[in-house]
This record gives structure tokens, C-alpha cells and sequence, in this order.
């Protein structure tokens, strides 16, 4: 049984949630609290394994109580947040402060579908109880020298997949790639109404540029391309030029955007002019397609044990062979940068 506190300031959403947490008889909810305070003292006295937490709550902020969580006492924490402009924008740098993952909250009326929300609710719960939090609190990367350039022969990419855990590791990755980079195409498991305001806030903290990709979009030197939210990203070929292909046709791997679709449309048509990394999730989405990447001789490599937030996506990667490597999330850059190097030395 998964121990679960539940804080919210709504008498309502606290009954709902209880309820939908558990419903499938592997989750217990030991207990509820109205707001940081009153959650503060049965953290201490209810010892929960995964909290999830509202933002806006009387008394203090949930975005400062999840700070102090993580500073006092880490723990998984997934945010239950308002599918809103504003809420959007929270719930990116909740994941920066280090909760896992967020689900968005149902209407005050109950309405967007309540059996798909619950689902999705046990489900994030399940994966936060799997990942290591306290692991990633006490981990304190040895920093690297700055990368200076990135530069790499015309018609090179990066491609990077993600999922839980994937925003805080796509940030860091990110933040040691130099501007000079080729283009980025980057799938990370998000919903439609988050990744935008994921690109906004990526391209507010990185020396790239960072946008939310879209149809036919042309792929250029310096920039990230998120895939959005509800829709799979590929990468295609037409007058010489990369670009974006934007298409909301079925889900893959159980999922939309997928990696395994981005990963496949690089190694078709990029092939070993590309390099890939496979982050942070849990799962398989994303080692079938880096295997292609692989196989069509583009430099692949997965973020380790040990570093990543949940070994999942990139345990299946390893055990399959689609990772040339592994390396830390601190490394990830450095060797990413390593293979475009050496791209332009041959090319």
C-alpha cells in the first residue's frame, strides 16, 4: 500500500480526490490536510510516501511549502494543479522546486471527465512512490568546465525524450548546451496547455531558444523544439530543409507526444548525422525509437541510475542496446556535445 496525504483547501476536491486515490486498493490515503500548516504537522505524524499538494492555499503558498519540504524533509509530491494560464506557469516551477509530476485538477463541477483524471492521478502517484527524491536531493553534481561551442555540419540534431522527472532534467541538459548548438527536438510527457508555457519558461532560463513546435516549422540552429501537449512531433525532410511535422494521429506507446514517433522520424531521416538522449520516466516509450537511432548510426545515450529522478525509460533503453552510454544527467550535455563534435570533424 502507497501512503498518501492529500492537502487542499477544498472540502470537496479533498473528498474526490480520497476517494479516486483509492479506488484500485493499492493506494491507502492516511490522512488530509486543508493547508500547509495543518499538512506540516501529519507529514510529521502520518509519515506519508507521496503528498500531492494544491498551489493556492490559505496560510502559505504551496509553492513555498514545497520548497521547505524539500529543503527539510524531501519527498515525493505530486502537484494537483488548475488547467490554467497562471496555473500552467506554477506548475513548471513547482517541477523546477522538485515535485515529480503534476495532474490537472478536474472543474468545480466535477466535468473534464473524472474517470480519466483518477486514472491519471493513480497513476502519477504510483510513479512518485517509485522515484527517488531523497537520492536527487543529496546528490551534489561536480560541476563542469563551460562547453564552448556546439557547432556542427548542416543537417545535424539533437533529439531528447522524457517523462517523469523530464522538465528539471531537461532544464539542466539544456543550460550547458552552447547557443551555437544545432537544432534540438525535444518529446516530453506533458498535456496539452502545459508545454507552451514549458517552452516559455526554458527560453526565459537558457542561453537556446526554446518554443513550443508547430506544423512545418523549420528546424534552426540555436533552438529547441518542444513537442506539444496532446500532439506527436516528428522531424521531416523537404527542399533540403528540417522541419517540423505536427500531428495529433493516434497515441504511441501509450502516449502523445511520444518518443518512440520523435525518436523514429530522426533516425529515418536524420539517421547518423544525429545524436539522442533518452532521460528520466517511467516506462519503455522512447528505447524501441532510440534503438533506430542507434542502429542508423547516430550516437545515443541514456541518463544513468543513480541520477535519474526514475529509471525507467532509460533502463529499458540500456537493456535492449539502444544506448551507446550512460552518464549522469551533469554529463548528459558534455557527451552530447562530444558527438557533434566529431560529426564536424569527419563531415
Amino acid at each position: 500500500m502507497i501512503k498518501v496525504l492529500v492537502v487542499d483547501d477544498s472540502a470537496l476536491i479533498r473528498e474526490v480526490l480520497s476517494r479516486t486515490l483509492a479506488q484500485d486498493g493499492d493506494i491507502e490515503v492516511v490522512g488530509t490536510a486543508h493547508d500547509p500548516l495543518d499538512a506540516r504537522e501529519k507529514i510529521k505524524a502520518l509519515n506519508p510516501e507521496v503528498v500531492t499538494l494544491d498551489i493556492e492555499m490559505p496560510n502559505m503558498n504551496g509553492l513555498a511549502f514545497l520548497q521547505k519540504i524539500m529543503r527539510l524533509r524531501p519527498m515525493p509530491v505530486v502537484m494537483v494543479s488548475t488547467l490554467t494560464t497562471r496555473g500552467a506557469s506554477e506548475t513548471m516551477l513547482a517541477l523546477e522546486l522538485g515535485a515529480v509530476d503534476f495532474v490537472a485538477k478536474p472543474g468545480r463541477d466535477l466535468s473534464g471527465g473524472l474517470d480519466a483524471f483518477g486514472a491519471t492521478l493513480r497513476e502519477k502517484v504510483r510513479f512518485a512512490a517509485a522515484s527517488d527524491v531523497k537520492g536527487r536531493a543529496m546528490r551534489a553534481a561536480a560541476p563542469d568546465l563551460p562547453l564552448k561551442t556546439a557547432a556542427a555540419p548542416k543537417g545535424a540534431l539533437v533529439a531528447i525524450g522524457a517523462s517523469t522527472g523530464g522538465v528539471e532534467a531537461i532544464r539542466q541538459v539544456l543550460s550547458a548546451i552552447p547557443a551555437d548548438c544545432p537544432p534540438i527536438v525535444i518529446a516530453q510527457h506533458m498535456p496539452k496547455g502545459f508545454t507552451a508555457r514549458f517552452a516559455h519558461r526554458l527560453n526565459d532560463l537558457l542561453p537556446i531558444r526554446v518554443v513550443e513546435a508547430t506544423d512545418r516549422m523549420p528546424l534552426e540552429a540555436g533552438t529547441a523544439y518542444i513537442a506539444p501537449g496532446d500532439n506527436h512531433l516528428r522531424v521531416e525532410k523537404s527542399s533540403g530543409q528540417l522541419k517540423c511535422r505536427v500531428t495529433h494521429d493516434e497515441a504511441t506507446s501509450g502516449h502523445r507526444p511520444s518518443v518512440d514517433v520523435l525518436f523514429g522520424s530522426v533516425a529515418k531521416v536524420v539517421g547518423p548525422m544525429a545524436v539522442g538522449a533518452i532521460l528520466t520516466g517511467m516506462g519503455r516509450d522512447g528505447a524501441q525509437g532510440l534503438k533506430l537511432m542507434r542502429e542508423a548510426g547516430a550516437f545515443t545515450i541514456g541518463q544513468a541510475r543513480g541520477s535519474a529522478l526514475i529509471y525507467g525509460m532509460p533502463k529499458v533503453a540500456a537493456e535492449i542496446g539502444a544506448v551507446v552510454e550512460e552518464a549522469a544527467i551533469e554529463k548528459i550535455a558534455g557527451r552530447l556535445v562530444a558527438a557533434l563534435l566529431k560529426l564536424k570533424a569527419v563531415a
